[in-house]
């Protein structure tokens, strides 16, 4: 007997490089992601444990006209059989399958609690029931007829489908969306009888376009509706580059309440928002003050959604109080479109509208051909016996004596009439009541019937031509199927040009203040003007830093040593009692950060910003405005940590043709403001040059009204030689003049 020795544990040891090995398994894991979870296959739009779903449903014989099954029968059938990779995750696949908010045209008909459109999750598996829908049953049509191949499951003792037959383009009526390593893929919901009038034009003409295929798609159809406000142009990109986006609205109507007043009732949602966090978000936009115009907000759904919303006042008109909170909130979203796929060999890529739909028509071709060779082999094997049973019927006396006397019958028949083994066995199963007459007759009509079908698919099989027209006549049917669910849902429309924001101000009194700001962040707005500063009261150690007359209709912009610029609304402001509010409360800002200058913005002024590196540029003051925490990079100054780098200079340039700066070496350059360039962002040019330190100070000012700084106590001194110290862009500059601060400054530092 031959002993196998195991082998030692040395040799089990693989020596490779861990980058080689790391790299090697983890482009093994991140094709597993993209081919088997996140990317969907273009031509039945379904990922794989979707698949598996439905064709465990339709094992389990779960039709329409049939009972529902409990989920967690449906769920263990799927994970024991095709997918073993957790009940949950098949659950969830199967909820959002029954979703109707969710789906366009759902594929599993769920009983019981599925969830609902304010986020509200579905009831456990054990408490639903579920089947297939019409839907579902024109993807598998066919599936048992050779249309598609299969594959072992993942123990190897079952097969499951690769893909399935799709009787309609399920990609993009359904929609996907999933994310794989390195790439995702988003594709909205579009209606399926629009799908199928650009796939029977694509029949008729190959070679249209993609514009010609928008008379038909017109675009999106979400199952929530909505009101779609995205240009055909921006369209027209997305579809025929399968990337993009698409504004989608809220669909709102004005409910009259007389005597003048009115409420705004929502009755559908953008696609993917949820409606109970649509409405808090509402209501934190009220409480923080960020929607003035609105008064509140109440939801009085039912079955259907009906979100109420009362302005703050009726003389507010409706289209600018909806346009200021489709800015503000998810009335308005954007859909990303990034129509990511398998095709047909399993590779992943981006398809346009036209691709993806004559990927699925050469899917269907395919079916349509697989199925008819599949018809024709079992028509060949049904003729091929009722040529035998017409040789019996033909010689009926010889085969009842064989039959009666013959010891070995069967091959005795073989041997008599040259038959096959499968026509000998069905003329022995024939019974004596199927020799009469009439039985002849039909197995005579049966034979002409076939004969002419399969004729007729042999001449089908030979001609492309009408191998397509019959494709077209499938479509067709399916449009019929699924008439009752092609009724568009989202509607077009384009977004009002309205000035939200003059319409805002107008309703915000106009009143002047005096913007507070502290060393250690504290803001705060007191009305009317502070004629002495030295009355202001600040937490213990605190000292007031900035002090900017303003009025309640501005906009304040707050000029940070990180080279970004924050945005607030005067008006909202808090109040002088007390002392105020943390800074770092409203925007996001480090506190390693500091702040460079304060001021309200005033249209078509211009800024000179510098880096303490010498660099800068004009802005002007409108490219500085962004509501957002984050604020808006502008300056690109470096880490204002570091010596050397940040932020220095922000100053208005007014009517100014000349600038002054003056570096840590205390030289100072004087040059044109024309050598600057004008820019929304950015590094900038170099302004002055440096052998050590960088820049302190700038100063622009005008040649007809001269120069001048100020001094430590406040006074102003006149600079007549300023010419002595003019140069270009970039130059070292001279010593400062005999007098100047010896802050190295133009002005005190604020």
């Amino acid at each position: 007997m031959t002993v196998i020795t195991p082998p030692g544990p040395g040799d089990r040891i693989i020596d490779e490089p861990l980058s080689e090995a790391l790299s090697r398994r983890y482009l093994a894991y991140a094709l597993s992601v993209i081919t088997d979870r996140a990317l969907p296959d273009v031509r039945d739009g379904l990922k794989p444990v979707q698949r598996r779903v439905l064709y465990a449903m339709r094992e389990m014989r779960l039709n329409p006209e049939n009972a529902a099954r409990k989920c967690a029968k449906i769920v263990g059938e799927v994970m024991g059989g095709y997918h073993p990779h957790g009940d949950q995750s098949i659950y969830d696949t199967l909820v959002r399958m029954a979703q109707s908010f969710a789906q366009r045209y759902p594929q599993v008909d769920g009983q019981g609690n599925f969830g609902n459109i304010d986020g509200d999750n579905a009831a456990a598996m054990r408490y639903t029931e579920g089947k297939l829908t019409v839907a579902a049953t024109l993807l598998l049509d066919g599936i048992e007829e050779d249309a598609v191949d299969f594959k072992p499951t993942y123990d190897g003792s079952d097969t499951e489908p690769v893909v399935l037959p799709a009787g309609f383009p399920n990609l993009l009526a359904n929609g996907s969306t999933g994310i794989a390593v390195g790439m995702a893929t988003s594709i909205p919901p579009h209606n399926a009888g629009e799908l199928i009038d650009a796939c029977l034009l694509l029949l008729d003409q190959p070679d249209a376009s993609t514009e010609a295929l928008m008379t038909h798609v017109q675009g999106p159809d979400f199952p929530t509706g909505g009101v779609i406000v995205e240009p055909r142009s921006s369209l027209l990109n997305t579809y025929e580059t399968g990337r993009g986006g698409v504004r989608v609205r809220a669909t709102w109507a004005k409910e009259d309440l007389g005597k003048g007043t009115y409420q705004i009732v929502i009755t559908e949602i953008p696609y993917q928002v949820r409606k109970a966090e649509l409405i808090e978000q509402l209501a934190e936009l009220i409480d923080a003050k960020k929607a003035p115009l609105l008064g509140d907000v109440r939801d009085e759904s039912a079955e259907d959604v009906r979100v109420v919303l009362e302005p703050k006042s009726r003389n507010v008109e409706p289209e600018v109080l909806m346009e200021s909170l489709f800015k503000l909130s998810d009335l308005e979203t954007r859909f990303s479109v990034n129509l990511n796929v398998l095709d047909a060999r399993g590779t992943p890529g981006v398809m346009g509208l036209k691709q993806a739909l004559v990927a699925f028509l050469d899917h269907r071709r395919e079916v349509l051909v697989r199925r008819a060779r599949h018809r024709l082999a079992k028509i060949e094997a049904r003729l091929h016996i009722l040529d035998g049973l017409m040789i019996a019927y033909l010689n009926l006396d010889e085969v009842i004596r064989i039959v009666r006397y013959e010891e070995h019958p069967k091959a005795k028949l073989i041997e008599t009439f040259s038959l096959s083994e499968l026509q000998a066995d069905a003329i022995l199963n024939t019974r004596l009541r199927q020799l009469a007459r009439l039985e002849e007759m039909e197995i005579r009509r049966e034979h002409a019937e076939l004969a002419e079908e399969r004729d007729g698919i042999v001449t089908m099989l030979a001609s492309d031509k009408a191998q397509w027209k019959l494709v077209g006549e499938g479509l067709k049917h399916t449009k019929a199927q699924l008439a009752d669910l092609n009724v568009r849902r989202s509607t077009f429309a384009e977004a009002p040009q309205i000035d939200t924001e003059a319409a805002l101000e107008a309703m915000i009194v106009r009143e002047p203040i005096t913007v507070i700001l502290s060393e250690r962040g504290w803001i705060r707005a007191a009305k009317g003007r502070v004629e002495d500063p030295s009355e202001l009261k600040f937490k213990e150690g605190d000292k007031l830093q900035f002090l900017v007359p303003a009025e309640t209709t501005d906009k304040l912009l707050i000029f940070a040593s990180d080279g970004r610029f924050f945005t607030l609304a005067c008006n909202n402001l808090p109040g002088a009692r007390g002392h105020g509010e943390p800074l770092r409360l409203m925007i996001d800002l480090d506190d390693k950060v500091g702040l460079i200058d304060v001021f309200p913005h005033k249209a078509g002024t211009k800024r000179v910003l510098a880096s303490k590196a010498g660099y800068g540029f004009i802005l002007p003051e409108e490219e500085a405005i962004a509501f957002r925490r984050a604020g808006k990079q502008v300056l690109n100054a470096g880490d204002p940590t570091k010596k050397g780098e940040g932020a220095a200079v922000c100053l208005p340039l007014g009517n100014a043709d000349q600038l002054a700066v003056i570096g840590d070496n205390g030289k100072i350059l004087v040059f044109p403001v024309s050598e600057l360039p004008e820019m929304p962002r950015g590094k900038g040019v170099k302004l002055q040059s440096y052998r050590e330190g960088g820049l302190r100070d700038a100063m622009a000012f005008s040649e007809t009204e001269g120069a001048a700084w100020i001094t430590a106590d406040g006074r102003q001194r006149a600079w007549p030689e300023w010419k002595e110290w003019l140069g270009r862009r970039a130059g070292a500059g001279k010593l400062a003049p005999k007098g100047f601060p010896a802050t190295k400054r133009f002005r005190p530092k604020t």
